[in-house]
C-alpha cells in the first residue's frame, strides 16, 4: 500500500477545502438556522411531537443527513472532476499509485469534510433544541458509513460527468428531492397507506430512518435493513469504481 501517495492526495484535497473553510462552515450553520426558523417555527407550532419526540428535535437527524448526502457527493465529484477538466488526471494515472489507493485519497478527504459539516450541524442544532443521542456509537457508524458511501457515489459522478452542468444534475435534481421526500422532516407513518408503500422505494428513507433510530430509537423501517441497504450500495459503488479504473472509462479519453 502506497500510503505516501494516499496521504498526498488526501492532504491536497483537504488543503483545497481549507482555503474556503470559513465559507464551508458558515453556510451550513446559516442553512441549519433557517431550517429551524422555517420548519421549527412554522410547522412545529402545528406539529408539537412526532413519535413522542418534539418536532424540532425530530428533524435534526434529517437535517444532518440532508447536508451529509449533498456535501459528500459534491466534494467527491468536484475532487475527481477538476483534475479531468484541467488535464492533471494523466499525471495521476501515470503515478506509482493504484486505483484503489487513489480512491482512498479522494473519497477519504470528501468523507472527512462531510463528517465535519455533519458534526457542526449537530452542534448548531443544540443551540435551538435539546438533542438526545441514545446510541452514540451507532450514530457515528451511520455517519461514517453514509459519508463514505455517498462520497464513493460522488466519485463516480465526477468521472461520469463531462461538463460542469452534469456535475450538478444528480445532486440537485435527484438526491436533494429524494432526501426531502425520504422523511427528513416527517415520519412516513404520517402519510396515507398508499404513499407509505411508494415511499419505501426511496433508498434515502432507509438512511434517514436508521440514523434517526440512533438518536431516539424511532425508525420507519427496521434498523438492520437500513444498514444492509447502505452497505449494499457501498459495495455496488466499489464495484463500479473498480470497473471504471479497469476499463479507463472517461479517464483516458
Amino acid at each position: 500500500m502506497n500510503w505516501y501517495g494516499v496521504r498526498a492526495i488526501y492532504r491536497f484535497e483537504m488543503a483545497r477545502w481549507g482555503r474556503t473553510f470559513g465559507q464551508s462552515i458558515v453556510a451550513p450553520v446559516i442553512s441549519t438556522s433557517l431550517y429551524f426558523v422555517v420548519f421549527g417555527a412554522a410547522i412545529g407550532s402545528r406539529i408539537t411531537e412526532v413519535d413522542g419526540v418534539s418536532y424540532g428535535a425530530f428533524i435534526v437527524p434529517g437535517l444532518i443527513m440532508l447536508m451529509l448526502l449533498t456535501e459528500s457527493i459534491s466534494n467527491a465529484s468536484f475532487g475527481i472532476y477538476f483534475p479531468r477538466y484541467a488535464g492533471a488526471i494523466y499525471e495521476l494515472l501515470s503515478a506509482p499509485i493504484s486505483s484503489f489507493e487513489a480512491t482512498i485519497g479522494y473519497v477519504g478527504a470528501a468523507a472527512t469534510k462531510s463528517i465535519i459539516i455533519g458534526l457542526i450541524i449537530l452542534v448548531t442544532s443544540n443551540l435551538f433544541v435539546d438533542v438526545t443521542i441514545m446510541h452514540p456509537y451507532w450514530m457515528i457508524a451511520f455517519l461514517f458509513l453514509t459519508a463514505i458511501t455517498f462520497s464513493l457515489f460522488g466519485f463516480i459522478l465526477g468521472i461520469w460527468a463531462d461538463n460542469w452542468e452534469k456535475l450538478g444534475v444528480v445532486p440537485t435534481l435527484i438526491v436533494t428531492p429524494l432526501t426531502f421526500l425520504g422523511g427528513s422532516f416527517y415520519s412516513i407513518s404520517m402519510l396515507p397507506e398508499f404513499w407509505q408503500k411508494v415511499t419505501l422505494f426511496n433508498p434515502v428513507v432507509y438512511l434517514i430512518s436508521g440514523f434517526r433510530w440512533s438518536f431516539y430509537e424511532n425508525a420507519d423501517v427496521p434498523v438492520g435493513l437500513s444498514l444492509g441497504i447502505t452497505a449494499g450500495f457501498l459495495v455496488a459503488c466499489l464495484v463500479v469504481i473498480g470497473w471504471i479504473f479497469r476499463t479507463g472509462y472517461r479517464l483516458r479519453a
